[in-house]
Order: C-alpha cells, then sequence, then structure tokens
C-alpha cells in the first residue's frame, strides 16, 4: 500500500499536469484523480502508525517458592539458685532477706500459689538468678504476696492464710504424728511413733523406750508403751 509521501508526490506531478492539459476531457479527468488522491492523503494522514508487536518474553509456569524467615531460636535461659537467706516472721506475715544488689524490678518473675513460691531474677549484672521454695511450711496469700527491690537486698513478703508462728519455712512432716492407716496394724502405727520419739529423744526417754521395746519383744508387756510415764 502507499504511503502518505507516495500520494503527494503523485498528487503534485497531477496538479502540474492539470495546468499544461488543453482539452476538457483530459483536464477533468486529471481534476478527478486529483480529487481521488487527495481523499487518499486524508486518510493516509489520519490513520493511526503500525504499532511495533512487542515481544513476549517467556513466563515461568513454576510455581514461586515463599522462603519464610526462619525464626529466631530462643536460647533456653539458666538461673543460679539462691539457696542462702535469712526470714523472720510476726502473727500475720514472714519475711524474707535475699542479699543480691544490681535488681531491676521490672525483670522479676515472681509466682505464689498457696504451698509454694518461685522468683526469678533476669538480668542481674549479666546473670539470671532463681530463689524457690517448692513446698512452704503452712498455706499463704498469693494475691497479698509480694517483692520488694532495695539497694542491696530483696525483701520477699509472704501473708500467712491463718495466723500464728512457723517452726519452718519448709515444709516438714510431723514426725510426732502416729500413722493411722487402717489398713495397717494397729500396733505398727505406736511403734512408728514410739521410734520418731526415740530418735528425737533424749538419753532419759530413749533408755525408757527400749525397755518398753525389749519388754515387749520378751513378752512381760503387750503394751509397748507401758512404764512410759
Amino acid at each position: 500500500m502507499a504511503s502518505s509521501e507516495d500520494f503527494a508526490l503523485d498528487l503534485e506531478e497531477l496538479k502540474h499536469l492539470q495546468t499544461i492539459a488543453k482539452r476538457p476531457r483530459v483536464v477533468s479527468l486529471i481534476s478527478s484523480e486529483i480529487r481521488n488522491l487527495e481523499k487518499l492523503t486524508k486518510e493516509a494522514a489520519s490513520a493511526p502508525a503500525p504499532q511495533t508487536p512487542t515481544p513476549v518474553s517467556a513466563v515461568s509456569t513454576a510455581t514461586p517458592i515463599s522462603i519464610a524467615p526462619k525464626a529466631a531460636s530462643t536460647p533456653s535461659l539458666t538461673y543460679a539458685t539462691l539457696g542462702s537467706f535469712s526470714w523472720d516472721q510476726d502473727n500475720d506475715k514472714l519475711k524474707i532477706y535475699i542479699s543480691l544488689e544490681g535488681v531491676d524490678q521490672e525483670k522479676i518473675e515472681a509466682d505464689f500459689k498457696p504451698m509454694s513460691f518461685d522468683i526469678k531474677f533476669h538480668d542481674v549484672q549479666g546473670k539470671n538468678y532463681r530463689c524457690a521454695v517448692p513446698k512452704l511450711n503452712k498455706e499463704i496469700v498469693p494475691e497479698k504476696c509480694k517483692v520488694l527491690v532495695k539497694p542491696k537486698r530483696v525483701v520477699v513478703t509472704l501473708v500467712k492464710a491463718s495466723k500464728g508462728n512457723w517452726l519452718d519455712l519448709h515444709f516438714k512432716e510431723d514426725k510426732l504424728k502416729p500413722n493411722l492407716d487402717k489398713e495397717k496394724d494397729p500396733m505398727a502405727g505406736i511403734m512408728d511413733l514410739m521410734k520418731n520419739m526415740y530418735e528425737e529423744g533424749d538419753e532419759e526417754m530413749k533408755r525408757t523406750i527400749a525397755k518398753a521395746w525389749s519388754d515387749a519383744r520378751s513378752g512381760k508387756t503387750a503394751d509397748p508403751l507401758k512404764g512410759y510415764p
């Protein structure tokens, strides 16, 4: 197909021929052709320029694999046990004094339960410490207990569930309480009691209990407590 530039050249030449033509029929033919060329020239000028086809790039059909960032593993914390501390008490509460400097109140994790407590001190001069009593002597009120940080020590306040004096901070089974297991021989509980009394008693008590045991074995008495003042 002729371009708009070709049409312009043909049109120019026809117009030149029109000026030199003498016969009416020739002039009419030239004029008609000039009109056709002018029309074609306008259509060629208004036609959109042909677009260069864009090369189609190869599209990968492979499914993209998303790689999730690997979560940083948190190293397990290690704690140094604070087993040495002092304590005192009154009728309502008990206070524990822990000698430890550089403690941040915001970095303390305290877990109080009715019969135990577990307190963790994080990042104390680059170390972690822990103070815990897995079984207390008696029950406490967890929601009323607290930890107070002072310049050179930490004070732990335990509020007693019932007023009274604690013989020890840790739970200790009452050795003088006889075993009342119904499935056992009734005399076994008494013998256990005598054994504990023997271990805890003074020399006079030990002699008395030893004599009662000896008499019981020899058949002198069926009651192992007979003769005990």
